[in-house]
């Protein structure tokens, strides 16, 4: 494979959050303790968000040519739409066995998370339900982990809800910059019906509720470095509230709804040895 054309299916594959969600989970399975099998969990998360990202571009390259959208290859013709295609089928191939590696019943889980994302792609994401798929696939994040680990079982509760609500405020969040593209290409999930204004303070509302579940869930009480995690939140909350009211401060508020989001996900990372 050429150089340019390996280039171009790397990007079309939503790399930002491919090496996120696959980041977050690895660093929660080390934090918990899986030691070797964290590489294990590395590789069935890797496969699985590159099947999703790469299915979200092929399922969508019509639509993204018609909005002449700049940052997708296939959509500038960098890429035929077909090796995107087949590149998601192989990636999911090579996810299932991935996935029953760790266990079957990590295996399951992760499936279901995938399928999540799957259904996303095909369905949810022009719909009213469309930060569903990001609750459900979030949510088991941490339960793949602990089904991951010598003695399998689900993540406690306050894991999976944090892990829900921040989520469902990713969904917001990676939103908000595509919300007038995706507008012009017919798309009309939550966040387009809500509105700039309305998905962000969704946004917010969920971020906090993920900083304070992630914070005060686990037993043991809030702990030093918690606690400035969360104080952080907090101040970033509160700045994102006084950017959102100006227009030409939304930007920042943008900014800063990632910032927030980077403290929950380390608030997550950071209990991750109270998960097993």
């Amino acid at each position: 494979m050429r150089r340019r054309t390996l280039v171009a299916l790397l990007g079309s594959c939503h790399p930002e959050p491919v090496v996120a969600v696959t980041a977050i989970t690895t660093a929660l399975a080390i934090a918990a303790g899986l030691g070797v099998r964290s590489l294990i969990v590395l590789l069935a998360i890797l496969t699985g968000q590159l099947s999703i990202g790469w299915g979200n571009d092929y399922l969508d390259r019509d639509r993204d040519r018609a909005a002449l959208r700049a940052d997708k290859p296939v959509a500038q013709g960098e890429i035929a739409g077909a090796l995107v295609g087949r590149a998601s089928v192989a990636a999911l191939l090579v996810c299932v066995p991935m996935s029953f590696a760790l266990g079957w019943r990590a295996g399951l889980v992760h499936l279901v998370a995938v399928a999540a994302g799957w259904v996303y792609n095909l369905f949810a994401k022009a719909s009213v339900l469309s930060p569903l798929p990001y609750v459900v696939a979030f949510g088991l994040i941490p339960s793949i982990v602990t089904l991951a680990s010598p003695a399998p079982r689900f993540a406690p509760l306050w894991a999976g809800a944090g892990g829900a609500l921040l989520g469902a405020s990713a969904h917001f969040t990676n939103t908000l910059p595509d919300l007038a593209d995706d507008a012009r290409a017919g798309i009309r999930g939550l966040p387009h019906r809500l509105g700039r204004l309305g998905s962000l303070t969704a946004a917010v509302v969920l971020l906090a509720g993920a900083c304070l579940v992630l914070a005060l869930g686990p037993r043991g009480g809030l702990g030093f470095v918690a606690g400035v995690l969360l104080a952080l939140a907090a101040f970033a909350i509160v700045g994102i509230v006084l950017a959102a009211g100006r227009p030409d401060r939304s930007r920042d508020a943008f900014r800063l709804t990632v910032l927030t989001a980077v403290l929950a996900v380390g608030l997550l990372v950071l209990r991750g040895n109270q998960l097993t």
